[in-house]
């Protein structure tokens, strides 16, 4: 090994520096890519809420070279022969790459003419490539960054499926008040005032070395332990002040146990669902207020506005009652949440189902917390935070079948103001109000007279599908729910499939084109769930044939046949308790896609309505 193997050189450098026809591999001994929703969201939030914290409409472009700086955060690269290998930021250098992509589409869509390419792909001896370099990665980058989307395929692997669904996320994260003339700016802000540290080794040993040094200690104080700090020097007596360390370390390690990012998203949580006032108008320029700077520094947010819980800097029997109680109680209740939203159980349900289609948990979370007080039974705060948990899957289900978005950014005034009515209500108020919420929406359940699957909601279609065919199971006695369909624990799989089959010749009596014929088998009424690979044996045999099939198989599909109305009489009951109209299909023509249409929107309605 040379001397210079030994080096270490460590470098601030903008995103501009580290990106820029510069060119990555990523290394063995690195994870597949994972970062759920909540991460992108957390780094959307967080880089867009900073810049539009100092950006004034009307300020040239070059006044950005003084905007406030942001700290990413640091990476680790080996250097060898001239090539550079991540060796710990993959995950966060890939989700910016993601975010570039995305900013460069919307920029076309803009008309705008900025230089990012050349942070995303470079052309070295004449060939094209990505600038961090995954084989397997390819083909999925190549079409988000020409198409904008990527419908993911049966063999991907899972850092491919994740891409394109954080991608997704990152469109609905994006705030509407930078897509005018404060974009341009943002894009320099993002190129030269975000920063890294670039940590590079020279050899294998060393680079290896840092990574676990990285991910076994942490290099900064976090906002948790600021505040924990700050908080703890408010007590006078020792034996208070080691009471309340005590309680705070067991609680963050509990945290920790779900996420090494849970304690924060706990405070983001508990703070905005209590205390937060003020939220950033929705237009550039606007400062940010109490909701979001909860979400970039909540220490410094808490110390500075202490009144607003009730408190004063030198009451030390304020700060105890808020650890030992405030605190104590919500994080009970968090914890509550985080456990439900694993696993479907009876009183928690709604939590469960709105984990897996809802509204993202920055905003969800402090909407579940807020009508909850600190004297609440455990009975009445599981019914507050399971009522909430209705109201957001109602909300994110009539804003899908609407082809609606309900993404962070284009709903956050509407639900940090929610909050706050929701403060403190009683189960009965509470209710009251969530239904008065639901019913002033503009989206009605009509929007099921048109909904149908596309390029884009697949997973909200089986959703949907799962939610359906478990409710009318569950009502007609069986021991199938929610999850048997949508999570299938310890079996095959459940697919979206069509009833028809791709045969538009066959259909060539109700249709003139193609693409009519298409739309129509694309519609929710000619859709079912079934195991995987079943379809696949029977599903291109005509519908007189397949449907003797469909009677092994959940009600859902079953009900299609006369059969499930033999000597079935849960099920009958079922459909005349709740007034939907089943009926068998002896045929399945359009006009039978219509009726089946018409009996998804009447089930939607005894689900939600």
């Amino acid at each position: 090994m040379g001397k210079d193997d030994h080096k270490i050189d460590a470098d601030d450098r903008s995103v501009f520096d580290v990106l820029n026809e510069r060119k990555y591999t990523v290394d063995y001994f690195q994870r597949e890519y994972s970062w759920e929703q909540k991460h992108i969201e957390q780094l959307v939030t967080d880089l867009t809420s900073t810049f539009l914290d100092v950006y004034t409409e009307g300020d040239p472009r070059t006044a950005v070279e003084h905007y406030n700086n942001y700290y990413l955060g640091p990476f680790v690269v080996s250097s060898k022969d001239g090539m550079k290998s991540i060796i710990d930021g993959q995950q966060r250098l890939t989700s910016l790459t993601l975010f570039l992509v995305f900013l460069n589409n919307l920029q076309k869509e803009l008309g705008g003419k900025e230089s990012i390419e050349p942070l995303i792909f470079s052309e070295k001896y004449g060939r094209k490539s990505f600038n961090i370099q995954v084989e397997e990665r390819k083909k999925c980058l190549e079409k988000l960054f020409l198409e904008g989307c990527y419908d993911a395929q049966p063999d991907d692997d899972q850092s491919t499926i994740n891409m394109t669904r954080r991608y997704d996320d990152i469109g609905e994260a994006f705030p509407e008040e930078l897509k005018g003339k404060a974009f341009p700016y943002f894009l320099d802000w993002l190129k030269y005032n975000v920063i890294l540290v670039e940590i590079t080794a020279y050899s294998d040993d060393n680079a290896y070395t840092i990574f676990e040094a990285m991910n076994d200690r942490g290099l900064n104080l976090t906002s948790t332990e600021m505040l924990k700090g700050y908080i703890l020097s408010r007590f006078k007596e020792p034996k208070d002040r080691e009471k309340a360390n005590r309680f705070w370390k067991e609680s963050i390690q509990t945290l920790h146990s779900h996420s090494k990012e849970e304690d924060q998203r706990f405070f983001h949580a508990w703070l905005r669902s209590q205390y937060a006032d003020t939220i950033r108008q929705g237009k550039a320029g606007s400062s940010n207020e109490d909701f979001e700077k909860i979400g970039t520094r909540f220490h410094s947010w808490f110390r500075d506005n202490l009144h607003k819980a009730g408190l004063k800097a030198d009451s030390p029997d304020g700060f105890g009652k808020l650890v030992h109680e405030e605190m104590k109680y919500y994080l009970d209740a968090y914890l509550d949440i985080l456990e439900a939203q694993k696993k479907e159980k009876p009183g928690w349900e709604h939590v469960f189902y709105h984990s897996n289609w809802g509204i993202a948990d920055s905003l969800g979370f402090p909407l579940m917390l807020a009508p909850l007080r600190s004297m609440d039974s455990p009975d009445v705060k599981r019914q507050k935070i399971n009522e909430v948990a209705r109201f957001m899957e109602t909300f994110a289900v009539l804003r899908s079948i609407n082809f609606r978005k309900f993404g962070a950014s284009s709903i956050r005034y509407t639900m940090y103001s929610l909050v706050k009515e929701l403060r403190g209500k009683d189960i009965d108020s509470l209710r009251a109000l969530l239904g008065a919420k639901l019913a002033e929406m503009p989206e009605k359940w009509d929007g099921l007279g048109e909904f149908r699957l596309h390029g884009m909601n697949r997973q909200f279609v089986k959703f949907l599908l799962s939610r359906i065919t478990g409710f009318i199971e569950q009502q007609s006695g069986a021991p199938t729910n929610f999850s048997t369909y949508f999570v299938s624990p310890g079996a095959r799989p459940y697919e979206v499939e069509h009833i028809w089959a791709d045969k538009f010749d066959e259909h060539r009596y109700e249709f003139e084109q193609k693409h009519e014929f298409d739309n129509y088998r694309n519609r929710i009424g000619d859709l079912v769930l079934l195991p995987q690979g079943t379809n696949q044996s029977y599903g291109a045999m005509p519908y007189g044939e397949k449907a003797q099939h469909y009677l092994k198989e959940n009600l859902l599909v079953k009900s299609l046949h006369p059969k499930a109305y033999e000597n079935n009489p849960n099920f009958i009951g079922m459909a005349q308790r709740l007034n939907i109209p089943f009926k068998p299909h002896v045929s399945f023509a359009k006009k039978d896609i219509d009726e089946r249409q018409a009996l998804i929107h009447r089930v939607c309605e005894a689900i939600w309505g």
